[in-house]
């Protein structure tokens, strides 16, 4: 059963929102990664799928991650981070605040939590928690 769904979130179109209450530290979702070849990532750059990519091993490779990942919406006060997870080929996202139902989740496209600058969205050696 679903935890979240998605839906329009004002002017920064669709967005993920909490079906239940989550706690600090909770999992809200684990999503299936598909990795890419650096060849295959360079391909991605004349589509629109180039917004989406998520960063993997390397600065040059990435991965497209399923499920509603690429629909979360950026914060730099965000409720929730997503950690890399290699062995398993998944991202999963995690609550490092508490949660209310209905609330949109938010992660710091940054990978940091704490960081506040600008999104670097492929600055891939900062971008995420690598696991």
């Amino acid at each position: 059963m679903y935890e979240v769904e998605w839906k329009r979130s004002g002017h920064k179109g669709r967005g993920v929102f909490a079906l239940k209450n989550f706690k600090k530290g909770e999992l809200i979702e684990e999503c299936p990664a598909v990795p890419l070849t650096i060849k295959e990532r360079a391909l991605l750059k004349k589509t629109i799928l180039e917004h989406y990519v998520y960063p993997w091993k390397g600065d040059k490779d990435g991965a497209i991650v399923l499920g509603y990942s690429m629909i979360y919406n950026h914060s730099t006060d965000p409720n929730a981070r997503y950690y890399l997870k290699y062995s398993g080929r998944k991202v999963v996202y995690k609550a490092i605040k508490p949660i209310k139902k209905g609330e949109e989740i938010l992660v710091n496209y940054n990978g940091d939590p704490k960081d506040k600058g600008d999104m670097e969205l492929f600055d891939y050696r900062k971008r995420a928690s690598r696991v």
